[in-house]
């Protein structure tokens, strides 16, 4: 008798924030997060020395499309509150990385043996959380309906620097047929906290992509005839920030795979 091997799961299956994060602490899930606890919020993580604290708050303020904040935690405190009772920045994200001099070192899982009592967290609006809005109003998502991440681009737009950080925007792309385009335009410039409206729609090169089935982050998707691409700012901008400001330490979320946090997207909308 020939025995199966069932197919590694594409997405994290979970309805809460709760059990997205209790799914993720276990070790049970370490990949992308797009599709999971729809109508839960999801946060890009950046967490730098507190000496740098201050100027990455600027950066934040003064690029609010890539960098919406959601939430800053106090030096050295692993929680954040405000976006979840039972939440731990030190385990609960499904994959970390570590920068040095801005420089990519490592990969991880869990950053307990890095944690430091100077460390701040910063959690920035992630496109994940207007998903299950445009799915709702009948707008399909290929990289969801293939179990894939969605393809991120470094652009030619460049940020509003603030102290040492500088550098382009990363944008997140997902092709659409030009009506579910304006409609997508019209919900997601209902939730800025969570990037808003797109910043392109069509010609890659006008942003300065050169070739949309090489995403710098993420997996490629095929566009299909009658669709354009769609981009919106993206919050693994920080990262392309961080290879730029090069600050001698580190940590983010590995693009795609986010916080999924207790708020519901239905807060976040005006």
């Amino acid at each position: 008798m020939t025995t199966v091997t069932p197919a590694a799961p594409t997405q994290l299956l979970a309805q809460t924030g709760l059990e997205a994060r209790q799914a993720i602490r276990s070790g049970r899930w370490s990949g992308h997060t797009s599709g999971t606890a729809p109508h839960f919020v999801q946060g890009n993580v950046v967490i730098l020395p507190e000496a740098l604290a201050n100027d990455f708050l600027r950066f934040c303020q003064r690029n609010p499309k890539p960098c919406p904040l959601l939430a800053v935690s106090e030096p050295g405190d692993p929680r954040l509150p405000r976006l979840g009772a039972d939440l731990d920045i030190r385990t609960d994200v499904p994959r970390y990385r570590v920068w040095r001099k801005g420089e990519l070192v490592d990969e991880v899982t869990d950053i307990g043996a890095l944690w430091r009592n100077d460390l701040v967290t910063f959690v920035i609006g992630c496109s994940f959380s207007f998903e299950q809005p445009l799915i709702d109003a009948g707008i399909p998502l290929r990289h969801i309906a293939q179990g894939k991440n969605v393809a991120m681009y470094r652009t030619n737009i460049q940020t509003a620097p603030a102290g040492p950080f500088h550098g382009p925007m990363v944008v997140s792309m997902r092709p659409m047929t030009p009506a579910n385009a304006i409609r997508a335009v019209q919900v997601t410039a209902r939730v800025p906290a969570v990037h808003g409206a797109p910043v392109h729609l069509g010609d890659p090169a006008l942003i300065g992509i050169a070739d949309l089935a090489t995403p710098d982050f993420g997996d490629a998707v095929d566009i299909l005839p009658g669709e354009m691409p769609v981009y919106w700012a993206c919050g693994v901008t920080p990262q392309a920030v961080v290879m730029e400001a090069k600050p001698d330490f580190c940590i983010t979320h590995a693009p795609g795979a986010m916080l999924v946090t207790d708020l519901l997207d239905s807060e976040l909308a005006f």
